[in-house]
């Protein structure tokens, strides 16, 4: 499968992520939108997941100009998000041979790039592994930053807040992405955080908070009225009391679609020290109207015509094994009021929509 990349000037000019650096900063939202446009028409022939990578390329986009990558780590929570990063790290001639043999892998894999730094595929992994890897760049010493995005979803586990309570703790170089894709941001409500968030992720505003703590250490009640005073302004506009009190400094939340801000704020987060959050909002399916309507029937698909925006019904109408074995359950459950179901994460893809709705009480 081949593309005549004439189509897609901008995106011909970021063979290399080096190329991609070497870009102006005006021509990244250009970018970002032939990148959707390539990902749209590539999965669209040769099937694969779809709807997360088309929310992340904004950030997929501003993190390689930002992050120096491959020498800095990117880690990718799970990986369904992650074909805007293989087609920018020189995979984008064979992305279309995903699920194919020999093909490009449908996850990040260490085996096929020096960009993939950790081969994924289950959820909540990449805090943990990130922050060993940030550990380990600080024992080493050269500068090598770590920065792992993880979802709204992954990030409810358990591993993932024993790795947040663990970098509070020891407390490395070390940037954690969530993706959230559960809601939107309005335009007036985006300007003023994504202008908070670039205030906030500055050098001058660290410089003026670590001064004035140094200034108000002799003075204690003083210090701790203004500790307060300043958990409390920060409270009122942005939702990150949980994450600063593992010890991460919070910024957020940002407009996810806005690839110039997440420029900005990435590039003044990078070089902040200690473990640090930035809290994104993203549509998952954005900018292919079928998917942003319905982003779970879109998360992986088939082939499909673009220009009629349906997927094509399975061969003779079967049902899948997850459906035959979610029937299967609330058959079971209708007979014994003991059964109990528990979700790995998402229940639609496992069959578990029906159950969850007919039997509330038995379902986790």
């Amino acid at each position: 499968m081949s593309f005549d990349i004439a189509k897609y000037p901008t995106l011909a000019l970021a063979n290399t992520v080096q190329e991609l650096r070497a870009l102006p900063k005006e021509k990244l939202p250009a970018l970002c939108d032939e990148l959707r446009q390539y990902l749209l028409d590539s999965v669209s022939r040769s099937s694969g997941h779809f709807a997360s990578g088309l929310g992340v390329v904004e950030l997929t986009v501003a993190l390689h100009y930002v992050y120096n990558t491959p020498f800095d780590h990117l880690v990718w929570d799970v990986g369904h998000q992650a074909y805007p990063h293989k087609i920018l790290t020189g995979r984008r001639d064979r992305i279309g041979t995903i699920r194919q043999k020999n093909g490009v892998h449908p996850f990040p894999w260490r085996g096929e790039s020096e960009y993939d730094v950790l081969s994924v595929g289950h959820s909540s992994t990449s805090i943990s592994a990130g922050l060993g890897m940030a550990a380990a760049a600080e024992r080493e010493g050269q500068g090598r930053r770590t920065a792992c995005i993880i979802g709204d979803g992954a990030i409810t586990a358990g591993m993932a807040f024993e790795a947040m309570n663990h970098a509070g703790d020891i407390k490395p170089d070390m940037l954690v992405i969530l993706n959230d894709n559960e809601m939107s941001i309005s335009e007036n409500v985006g300007a003023l955080n994504n202008r908070l968030a670039q205030i906030l992720s500055g050098k001058t505003y660290a410089r003026l908070r670590e001064g004035s703590k140094r200034v108000l250490t002799s003075l204690p009640p003083i210090k701790e009225l203004v500790r307060r005073t300043e958990e409390h302004l920060k409270g009122m506009v942005v939702p990150g009391t949980l994450f600063e009190e593992l010890g991460f400094n919070y910024i957020g939340p940002v407009d996810g679609h806005d690839v110039l801000t997440l420029v900005n704020t990435l590039s003044n987060m990078r070089s902040l020290k200690g473990p640090q959050f930035l809290h994104i909002m993203t549509k998952k399916g954005k900018g292919y109207a079928p998917a942003e309507e319905d982003p779970i029937a879109w998360h992986a698909v088939p082939k499909f015509d673009p220009a009629i925006g349906e997927l094509p019904k399975s061969a003779e109408g079967l049902p899948s094994y997850s459906k035959i074995f979610g029937n299967w359950l609330c058959e079971m459950a209708a007979d014994d009021p003991k059964l109990m179901a528990i979700t790995p994460a998402m229940r639609e893809g496992s069959g578990m929509v029906a159950f969850s709705r007919e039997f509330p009480k038995q379902y986790f």
